[in-house]
């Protein structure tokens, strides 16, 4: 056979005659016939039944029949070839069908999901440091994905699914955005995230830790919050997070996805102030800088921290004010404080000491309140002594140091916050009150009823051993006295003696070994101070015990004491200040 499939003649049937168009068809070598081991000259090349010619498409038919035919004779070696084809179109088919249910209907799906289980856990938060316009801050926390928070059992499992495939997602450079849908959208403050990479799967975590700058939004409507928040009208808060934030799994670039969270705070939820506890008060008079005197209140207290938040708090200046007269009326800025760099850590005690001067105080301050006999001084110094709970309020003011950024000040500048100011019982203040070379005077007989002729008189060297606090490390000089003093005998009141009127005095500083504090000796003279009898019973008791007793009578003393002195800051007046003692009435 010729390499065009041919057949070669041989010598013997060189001389035998064949149709030529017989040959002509067999030439065609698409058509090449081999010839069997059995086949001899005789025997016809081409075997028709019916002696026909075969055509081309009838040879085309027969050569394909004859193929299948051959292939099936040959076994099943060829047929199992084709069992991977199946397969691989079955799987082929299957990951169609997954492709179409994932682009279609379990995004939604796995975004649910991912809301849901999705858990961050905050470990620390430090602001690394204060900019121009905001701060950088460091957050460190722990990311995972916690299904069991899937309430839904179908959203669960096709979450988990989809997870478990992506295994984990990158994001990119993107801004968060927080508003108070409450507040009108205002605008807390916007946060840039730089690309952070999360393990999506169930039960994996991943550790987190990145540096963004916060910027804060309306400083107006901050205020706002401040004060609702400050005066306990927030009730509940809800909080909207927003980000537009590209995405990408492995090689596939899920695109960029707006995302937004809705976090509602109960109103126990909400932070509160944080509590604080007042270690030490301590006063002392000071000269300025332009040699003026004045007083320096250093306060030390300590403040509960239980926030995972670590940074430095640049110096600050705060205006101290209290109370004016009425409640509508503007607030009497007392003092200005400074409070030096402080370094805050994670849910640890924080040690604060705060030093505020007082040049002078307010003419406001001082002033006697309308329709009363008081001053704020006098409420305020009163209500402290005596115990009781005050409130001072802390306005910020200007920076004290070139490193406190400016927007801070602005934004503290217009918040006002009252700190309750627990009052301090000093003991007694006045360790010994007593009347010397008293002489009692008896009332005029003749004298018109309810006269003061018709009251006992009493005259008398009063003194008083005060002891002055160790918080007050500044000199005082006491000028003058007044009290509002009752009078009892035997425990039974017999009247009030009018100390009404301010009396001179004369004040000098005592050191004692048996008493820690220092004490202040206060001298004053009393002349005809009336004693408005008011048990004539009592009276009767007292009249007896003194002409027919063989002793003189003593008699006890309750008065709360007005006290006017002098300090670096000026004439003050201290008023009700507790006192005791005796009046010994000796039989003349």
């Amino acid at each position: 056979m010729s390499e065009r499939g041919h057949i070669s003649p041989s010598p013997e049937s060189e001389s035998t005659s064949r149709p030529r168009s017989v040959q002509s068809y067999r030439s065609t070598p698409s058509h090449t016939v081999e010839p069997s081991s059995h086949t001899s000259e005789n025997t016809p090349l081409l075997d028709h039944p019916n002696g026909e010619i075969e055509t081309p498409d009838r040879s085309n038919r027969s050569s394909a029949a004859a193929s299948l035919l051959r292939s099936f004779q040959h076994g099943s070696s060829k047929s199992k070839g084709r069992w991977p084809s199946l397969v691989a179109l079955l799987l082929l088919s299957v990951v169609v069908v997954l492709i179409i249910v994932l682009a279609f209907f379990v995004p939604a799906v796995v975004q649910d999901y991912a809301v849901q289980a999705a858990t961050f856990e905050p470990t620390s938060l430090s602001i690394d440091s204060f900019t121009a316009d905001g701060v950088r801050a460091r957050i460190r926390g722990n990311f995972f994905m916690d299904a069991s928070k899937v309430e839904k059992k179908p959203v669960r499992d096709l979450g988990r699914f989809g997870t478990w495939i992506a295994r984990g997602v990158q994001t990119g450079p993107s801004h968060v955005r927080v508003s108070l849908p409450e507040y009108d959208n205002i605008v807390l403050g916007t946060a840039a995230l730089p690309p952070v990479n999360v393990d999506i799967r169930n039960g994996h975590t991943t550790a987190i830790d990145i540096l963004s700058d916060l910027q804060p939004g309306d400083v107006d409507g901050i205020r706002r919050i401040s004060k609702d928040w400050l005066d306990g009208k927030l009730g509940q808060l809800r909080v909207v997070g927003q980000a537009s934030v590209p995405l990408k799994s492995g090689l596939i670039n899920l695109g960029r996805q707006t995302v937004s969270q809705t976090i509602m705070f109960a109103s126990k939820d909400i932070p509160t102030m944080p509590e604080y506890k007042i270690r030490s008060l301590h006063f002392q008079e000071v000269t300025l800088p332009d040699l003026q005197k004045a007083i320096r209140a250093n306060v030390s207290l300590s403040l509960d921290n239980p926030y995972p938040l670590d940074f430095v708090v640049p110096p600050l200046a705060f205006a101290l004010l209290v109370d004016n007269c009425f409640p509508d009326d503007a607030y009497i800025q007392l003092a200005d404080a400074t409070l030096g760099s402080i370094h805050v850590q994670p849910k640890h005690r924080l040690d604060v000491n705060v030093g505020a001067s007082v040049r002078r105080l307010p003419s406001s301050f001082i002033k006697t309140c309308p329709d009363s006999h008081e001053s704020p001084m006098d409420s305020l110094l009163s209500s402290y002594i005596h115990g009781e709970d005050t409130t001072v309020y802390v306005r910020g003011s200007d920076a004290p140091s070139l490193d406190t950024p400016r927007w801070l000040t602005d934004l503290m500048s217009d918040i006002t916050v009252p700190v309750p100011f627990p009052g301090h019982t000093f003991g007694h203040l006045i360790r010994n009150f007593s009347l010397a070379d008293v002489k009692f005077a008896l009332p005029n007989p003749l004298a018109e009823p309810a006269s003061p002729e018709s009251q006992p008189h009493i005259s008398a060297n009063v003194k008083a051993l005060v002891a002055v606090p160790e918080e007050m490390n500044f000199n005082i000089n006491v000028t003058s006295i007044s009290a509002d003093a009752h009078v009892f005998y035997h425990g039974s009141k017999l009247g009030r003696l009018d100390l009404s009127k301010w009396q001179p005095a004369q004040s000098t500083r005592v050191d004692t070994e048996e008493e820690e504090a220092s004490m202040l000796l206060v001298q004053s003279s009393i002349k005809n101070a009336p004693l408005n009898i008011t048990d004539d019973d009592v009276f009767t008791e007292v009249l007896e015990a003194m002409l027919f007793g063989r002793k003189g009578v003593n008699l006890d003393i309750k008065a709360d004491v007005n006290v006017q002195l002098v300090t670096a800051l000026g004439q003050l007046v201290v008023r009700k200040i507790p006192a005791e003692g005796t009046v010994p009435i000796k039989r003349s």
